[in-house]
């Protein structure tokens, strides 16, 4: 027991570690910044005009921003995040908030003020993201319940959880689920029997997201509420709609990344507009807002009259907006109770609409990619935990190198299932890929127990149009010896290889020759170039823009580029990877993450083409390993002989 106590206060550091290095991150590139650079890295609109204000939740403002200049340009802002409103007055004044809507070019921004400042009538506007403290202080929150947790349920979870204690099960039995396969039912009836906890192991193209959906069905047929939860607002995003496509109640609470009318029509403001109490809620905001402009008209100095009678809209104002809360809080307490799922975030299940709540069973999706005190928020809520993903891989992101080198990027789903390997099913046939395609990862992560589904075991280019040579799934592209050196780029700390990049790009050009994208018969084929490195993408894209076929390909968006971790979840039917590391010390720099390179390799469904240097890559084992295995199945090339055949 002790043991897990110092390692739970080891994490504790670790997240105080990581936070301040967040903290560090954002002043060197926010707040050090002029408003022109912080525009430019997509951090603030400059100028925004109010062209709305309402009150919301607690009698807070908020107000509606329109930028009214550079309105094409790319941004980070999205709901949840913590952003400020600001003025370019002189004084470097702010008022703090949260990002609760946004379209195109309007953001809807929640504050935390009763009133809005008077300094907004002077000088121009602008809004800033803010550094994220909320995020940090719920997974501190979290880890102080975990480590305080004595003869309660979340001590037992946690227990079991770290291996302390041994899981218990049932030997309940169930039908087989007929759109499972065995190995997916096998998963759902693991969870059927977990007291405690179960896993879903899901290799890439098994179908997890599919079997987790099942299992959540299962599992409302003998339960009342339950929490499905993940690290990302995509994952959250999938899963509500998948629910709410096979008719269950849910509920998703914080605002969805995507934009879709189921997604919209199940967020809890939604429902709420939709409950019947609804109008007396509406009325009584629309009666505050009217007393509080009523208010407003009287801005300088009057008499004891105008004096009194403003304070008395003020005061009605607010008594009706205390009513307005009394109701909104009646009308969401009804929601969930009747709720079945509710659907968030991890840090977005301490929401205070359901902070109180408890629930039967938690599902955490996408949990080998989430931090370990993000998982225990909701935890700290559960009876019983049902984790999926693949700790094989991509982890969650660490941006201190000191946390990340203390154990902070090993996720409460790795330890679990190496301490508690009963308590996990791994999906062992994939849908996705040519079993080509498939094997070497399959060896190397998964011990060989995968298997590739009828309909795409020989499924190559080659079947899906006779243009394309038969039996060509995979292909490594070799440069040894051609002097294909990298180049660094110190201001962008990353590597390129423009000659490697220059063939990669007349490679694919090459096999694309007889491909039309203008033939309506056949389906669009998709294709992905996938570099480790963000100078090598740059290449990339700029090289593209000079190749028309390729060039109209993106245009149309059938041909994507990108880095490893923007296609993580994704799959394409060609994926290209430029291995970029080429130089006589044989250094390959961070291709040593294998689960990074695990995601790479397996995008592909039909063909997958590695170029790189094999002199630089096979001086680490696993690429030697691949370098046996393409020769293995006849899929080496070298970049001699393929120049006799592309310009």
């Amino acid at each position: 027991m002790s043991e897990i106590l110092n390692e739970l206060r080891q994490v504790q550091d670790l997240l105080k570690i990581e936070q301040e290095e967040d903290r560090q991150q954002y002043k060197l590139k926010s707040q050090k910044s002029t408003i022109a650079e912080r525009k430019a890295m997509g951090f603030c609109w400059y100028p925004v005009t109010i062209t709305k204000e309402e009150l919301g939740f607690g009698n807070k403002v908020v107000i509606e921003l329109e930028r009214t200049k550079d309105r094409d340009q790319l941004h980070l802002l999205q709901t949840g995040k913590a952003a400020a409103l600001f003025t370019n007055n002189g004084e470097r004044q702010s008022l703090s908030g949260v990002i609760v809507g946004l379209k195109r070019n309007k953001v809807l921004l929640a504050t935390n003020k009763e009133d809005l400042p008077d300094w907004i009538d002077d000088g121009r506007l602008g809004i800033d993201l803010t550094f994220d403290e909320m995020s940090y202080r719920e997974m501190e929150i979290a880890m102080k319940k975990v480590l305080e947790a004595y003869r309660t349920r979340l001590a037992e979870l946690r227990d079991i959880l770290l291996g302390d204690v041994a899981p218990r099960f049932t030997d309940e039995k169930m039908d087989p689920i007929p759109t499972l396969n065995p190995s997916q039912n096998e998963a759902v009836q693991k969870i059927v029997q977990a007291k405690d906890v179960a896993i879903i192991h899901g290799p890439p193209g098994t179908g997890k997201t599919t079997t987790l959906v099942q299992a959540i069905l299962k599992t409302l047929e003998t339960q009342k509420r339950l929490l499905v939860t993940a690290p990302s607002n995509t994952a959250v995003d999938l899963l509500t709609e998948k629910l709410a496509n096979e008719g269950v109640n849910v509920i998703r609470i914080g605002n969805p990344s995507r934009v879709s009318d189921v997604l919209l029509e199940h967020t809890l403001d939604a429902q709420i507009m939709s409950h019947r109490s609804y109008k007396n809620l509406k009325d009584y905001r629309k009666t505050a807002a009217e007393y509080m402009r009523m208010a407003s008209q009287f801005k300088r100095k009057f008499g004891h009259e105008e004096r009194a009678q403003r304070q008395f809209f003020r005061s009605e104002s607010r008594r009706l907006l205390e009513e307005a809360d009394r109701v909104e809080e009646y009308i969401t307490d009804d929601l969930l109770h009747n709720v079945e799922v509710i659907t968030c975030t991890l840090v977005g299940a301490a929401n205070k609409a359901i902070r109180h709540l408890e629930y039967d069973t938690v599902f955490i999706d996408e949990a080998a990619q989430a931090l370990e005190p993000a998982c225990w928020i909701p935890i700290s809520r559960a009876k019983r935990v049902v984790l999926a993903g693949d700790h094989c891989q991509l982890p969650p992101t660490v941006k201190s190198f000191e946390a990340e080198k203390g154990g902070l990027n090993k996720t409460l789903f790795e330890k679990c299932i190496e301490r508690q390997p009963d308590v996990a099913v791994m999906l062992k046939t994939q849908y996705r890929m040519h079993h080509h395609i498939m094997e070497f990862s399959n060896k190397q992560f998964y011990h060989g127990d995968l298997m590739a589904d009828e309909s795409v075991h020989s499924s190559d280019l080659h079947a899906y149009n006779i243009h394309f040579p038969a039996g060509m799934a995979v292909e490594f592209v070799d440069t040894a010896g051609c002097g294909f050196y990298e180049e660094d780029s110190p201001e962008r700390q990353s590597s390129a290889n423009p000659e490697e990049a220059n063939l990669l790009l007349n490679h694919l050009a090459h096999l694309l020759k007889h491909y039309s994208h203008a033939d309506e018969e056949i389906e669009h084929l998709r294709i992905g170039v996938i570099s480790p490195y963000r100078a090598q993408i740059n290449y990339l894209e700029d090289k593209i823009e000079h190749m028309p076929q390729l060039h109209e390909l993106r245009q149309l968006r059938h041909l994507s580029v990108g880095t490893v971790d923007s296609f993580q979840g994704q799959e394409r039917d060609i994926i290209y990877i430029s291995m970029t590391r080429s130089n006589e010390q044989g250094e390959i720099g961070f291709l040593a993450d294998i689960r990074r390179m695990n995601v790479a390799m397996t995008r592909a469904k039909k063909k997958l083409v590695i170029v790189g240097d094999s002199a630089t890559l096979s001086q680490h084992p696993f690429y030697a390993d691949f370098l046996s295995y393409v020769e293995s199945i006849h899929a080496y090339r070298s970049a001699w002989e393929l120049t006799e055949i592309m310009p």
